[in-house]
């Protein structure tokens, strides 16, 4: 088994802060309504890139397609859960030639956020057998890692991470660790910890394998890790500065202007697009200390 670490630092997210912007996104989706196929928001204005093609607007069930000019995939996003008081839950399925993906989101408790919790699905063509297979799943405790960063800069990272994640292939099983510390000027040092082994009869091959490779993947992995704090860092900066009416706007903006593929097919180019990312990182392994085959022993 391979254990890979890097620490970065990055911008804090409070919890009254989260609760705000939670609350002002799930009022924001509320004051939109169904007109036909179209979603409309509350002064009228289309949705762009989303048609409601089944189910009621904002109800278990409701299925949204995700069109776009120029798209060769088929994207549709079913609401599985919406009850703020419990929990909110998406699933967007994205269908190709070359893949298949399903990826679920839940967020317990919006009003009060306590854990997000993520499951995906892929797979390639039909005939491309079990080697294009892959799923994962991550898990957020979100009272555990601000309790974990609350601790007074210095102390003993905590045992258990409270952020998870899991990837599973044939070949392999890699799991994702971050454990959150303050640091003197109030931001987070998050340490990343990734572990990574082969499965069934590989598992000696990988072990080989990762062993050759070993320099080469710790520089990926810290520069990966990086480039994750960064745009984390970039993202969460940007959202700090604004007030609730200025992100209100924006929320509006971007749900009005749609995708950049949208804007353009529509013959519309004023609008500036924004983009999602799901990285993950890779970093710097060190050996592993008893507190590190803990970690490494724990479920995501």
């Amino acid at each position: 088994m391979a254990v890979l670490r890097h620490s970065v630092t990055v911008l804090p997210v409070e919890p009254e802060w989260l609760r705000e912007v939670t609350a002002l996104m799930c009022d924001f989706a509320e004051s939109t309504r169904a007109r036909g196929r179209d979603v409309v928001l509350g002064d009228g204005t289309p949705v762009a890139d989303l048609q409601l093609v089944r189910g009621r607007h904002l109800r278990p069930g409701a299925r949204y397609a995700l069109t776009g000019a120029g798209a060769t995939e088929q994207m549709t996003m079913v609401v599985r859960e919406w009850r703020r008081g419990s929990a909110v839950a998406v699933e967007q399925l994205l269908s190709s030639d070359e893949l298949t993906a399903r990826l679920t989101l839940r967020l317990r408790s919006p009003d009060q956020p306590r854990l997000v919790e993520a499951e995906a699905r892929m797979r390639g063509p039909a005939d491309s057998g079990v080697l294009q297979r892959g799923s994962g799943k991550a898990r957020i405790d979100l009272a555990s890692w601000w309790s974990a960063a609350a601790l007074p800069p210095g102390a003993l990272p905590v045992a258990r991470a409270p952020a998870t994640a899991r990837v599973k292939h044939l070949l392999a099983d890699a799991r994702l660790y971050l454990r959150p510390q303050r640091t003197d000027d109030g931001r987070w040092r998050v340490e990343v910890t990734v572990t990574v082994r082969g499965r069934w009869l590989l598992r000696p091959l990988a072990a080989v394998a990762l062993l050759v490779a070993g320099g080469p993947l710790r520089r990926e992995f810290r520069s990966g890790a990086e480039r994750a704090a960064e745009g984390w860092n970039a993202a969460i900066g940007e959202l700090l500065a604004l007030g609730p009416d200025e992100l209100r706007a924006e929320l509006a903006r971007h749900a009005a202007e749609g995708t950049p593929q949208g804007r353009e097919g529509a013959g519309d180019g004023t609008g500036a697009g924004d983009g999602t990312g799901a990285g993950d990182g890779t970093g710097a392994g060190d050996g592993t200390g008893d507190r590190d085959r803990k970690g490494a022993g724990e479920g995501a």
